[in-house]
């Protein structure tokens, strides 16, 4: 802030100025002391100059008793996972009164390296959604996937000083953490003073001491009550994550009491257009945590006060002088959607609907198109029989995590066969950023296709294409579908192509409006349905089926991975 406005909101907070904006008549939740007072807003310019009776303003609007909370904070989320660019991503999110997120870009870090994140800070700027960053860890995951791009500590050193950065993100490597390896230890000590952000399901006694003491202070991977209480008492924050695959709300809430409430916040981690659109994002994670029974004021302190001081953002999260005038319009804890929303003084959503002219901001895409590189000659999904009983990944509806699942192998003329009857489909992880022809075979059960294929090029964290099927034909029209579209998902039947969703930019992100790519999503979840799916969003569940960092048996491009193990295991077992 320059001089200039500095002794404006120094006036306008003594009462001998008027402010640019008051707003009246409402009643402003404090989340510093959970009153909730009738009181006004005055705001100049970017920030808030006092909350009280008696100030006037060069514009005034009327609240008519609606309660004023601050404006909502998203403490951890993939904005590619919202298949949108920044812009569009903040359009949807907005609207549902979230004018700050930390993102981590590690999804578009893995196929375009630190052109990728560059290019999403420069797709945020000026945006009314403020995005910080955490910078990837984790490039690729581990040594057990091929990424696009390899980040070791001094490329991230070297992007420090990009806008809006906070730290280090989820730091996925768990054992290079703990036993102080190469590579992970050079990460941690140069961002031993700013945030590291952590990624630990399941971690708990003294790893999880070590972990923490290796500099960690957040963490968002939490799929017990037992597991998140753990880690709040030996200081962690815990990130209470509600997205569309991994739903642990619920799980978590048995956790937090009125001790303990401020060391947990809200995150969405994976969300997509459709969940976004429809149902929201913190401002949902608030409305079901009020619905099962936690204290209304606690919700809303978990989604801002808590996460803006487990990130160090003092100047927002609160109603208060001298703070940023995020600000959201509900009309009541009980009815807890947003009405009008300000993000820096100014109006920029009403009713669910985007105010005004906001930024498109113009980048360069050269860097992030044309990642889909697929020998489709080569391509082949034999799986030779090695025995009579096989591993395969077990889906668990609403969970990122999976189970190792032993089972009798249906052999057809000596190789390993899809079986329908126990929805036994053939899975394939195909590295498409160096067309090294690397392809990963295995089995998956839980999807519930009865027919045809669904592939993807979205494929945490390396995001290779991941493909799985009911035949082999589908499979590799699948493939060849993905491949066209420049990245994207697909399902197919046959030769024929059920539903698309075009990615072109990184294989992860559309560059239609958040609407259209919403639209293009529901036509392809039905799409899927029809081919015997019962999942909620089965294609959320295929990308994660490649993520080697959460239990228990993924598959890579490289081979299958059992994470307890933190090591390949074979497809055939004894």
């Amino acid at each position: 802030m320059d001089r200039e406005s500095f002794l404006q909101l120094l006036a306008v907070a003594r009462g001998d100025a008027p402010a640019d904006l008051v707003l009246r008549n409402g009643q402003v939740l404090n989340v510093f002391t959970g009153e909730v007072e009738r009181v006004d807003i005055a705001i100049v310019g970017e920030r808030i100059a006092a909350v009280g009776l008696g100030y006037a303003g060069n514009v005034e609007i009327d609240l008519h008793d609606q309660v004023v909370v601050p404006g909502l904070i998203d403490t951890h989320v993939h904005v590619e996972s919202s298949m949108c660019i920044p812009a569009e991503f903040a359009r949807a999110v907005v609207a549902h009164g979230v004018t700050t997120v930390i993102s981590d870009p590690h999804e578009i870090a893995n196929v375009a390296g630190a052109a990728g994140i560059c290019y999403m800070v420069e797709a945020s700027e000026g945006l009314p959604l403020t995005i910080f960053v955490n910078l990837p860890s984790c490039v690729p995951a581990t040594h057990m996937g091929t990424a696009g791009a390899q980040l070791e500590a001094d490329d991230l050193k070297a992007m420090r000083g990009l806008p809006r950065v906070l730290g280090l993100a989820e730091f996925m490597n768990v054992p290079g953490a703990v036993l102080g390896l190469p590579g992970a230890l050079e990460k941690l000590l140069a961002f031993q003073d700013e945030h590291i952000d952590g990624h630990a399901p399941g971690v708990g006694g003294p790893w999880l001491q070590a972990y923490i003491a290796a500099g960690v202070s957040t963490d968002h991977e939490s799929m017990t009550a037992a597991e998140a209480a753990e880690k709040v008492r030996l200081g962690m924050h815990v990130l209470v994550r509600e997205a569309t695959a991994a739903k642990n709300l619920h799980a978590l809430l048995p956790a937090i009491t009125p001790d303990n409430a401020r060391r947990f916040a809200f995150s969405t981690d994976d969300r997509h257009p459709g969940d976004l659109v429809k149902e929201g994002s913190i401002d949902n994670n608030v409305r079901q945590a009020i619905a099962a029974g936690l204290d209304p004021i606690m919700a809303v302190r978990m989604a801002t006060l808590n996460g803006a001081e487990a990130f160090g953002l003092h100047d927002r999260g609160a109603i208060g002088p001298g703070r940023r005038a995020d600000l959201v319009a509900i009309p009541s804890l009980a009815d807890f959607r947003a009405v009008k929303v300000f993000a820096a003084g100014r109006l920029v959503a009403e009713e669910g609907q985007i105010v005004g002219d906001w930024p498109a901001p113009q980048v360069d895409e050269h860097a992030v198109r044309g990642s889909i590189h697929v020998d489709m000659e080569a391509l082949s999904f034999r799986i030779p029989a090695g025995g009579t009983h096989l591993r395969a990944i077990g889906v668990i509806p609403d969970q990122l995590y999976t189970e190792e699942r032993i089972m009798e192998a249906r052999i057809v003329a000596g190789e390993a066969a899809v079986d329908l009857e126990r929805d036994l489909l053939k899975l394939a992880v195909i590295e498409r950023h160096r067309g090294t022809g690397n392809v990963g075979l295995g089995f998956v059960q839980g999807l519930g296709l009865q027919r045809g294929a669904i592939a993807g090029s979205v494929g945490h964290d390396c995001h290779n294409l991941t493909v799985a099927g009911a035949d082999e034909v589908s499979m590799r029209r699948a493939v060849r579908a993905v491949k066209e579209l420049g990245g994207g998902l697909v399902a197919v039947i046959g030769d024929r192509v059920v539903g698309r969703v075009p990615l072109p930019i990184a294989g992860l992100m559309s560059d239609q409006p958040v609407d259209v790519v919403s639209r293009q999503m529901d036509a392809l979840l039905e799409a899927t349905r029809a081919l015997g799916s019962p999942l909620h969003d089965p294609f959320m569940h295929l990308g994660f089926l490649a993520l080697e960092v959460i239990p228990k048996l993924k598959l890579t491009d490289q081979g299958l991975v059992d994470v307890d193990q933190f090591d390949f295991v074979p497809l055939w077992v004894e």
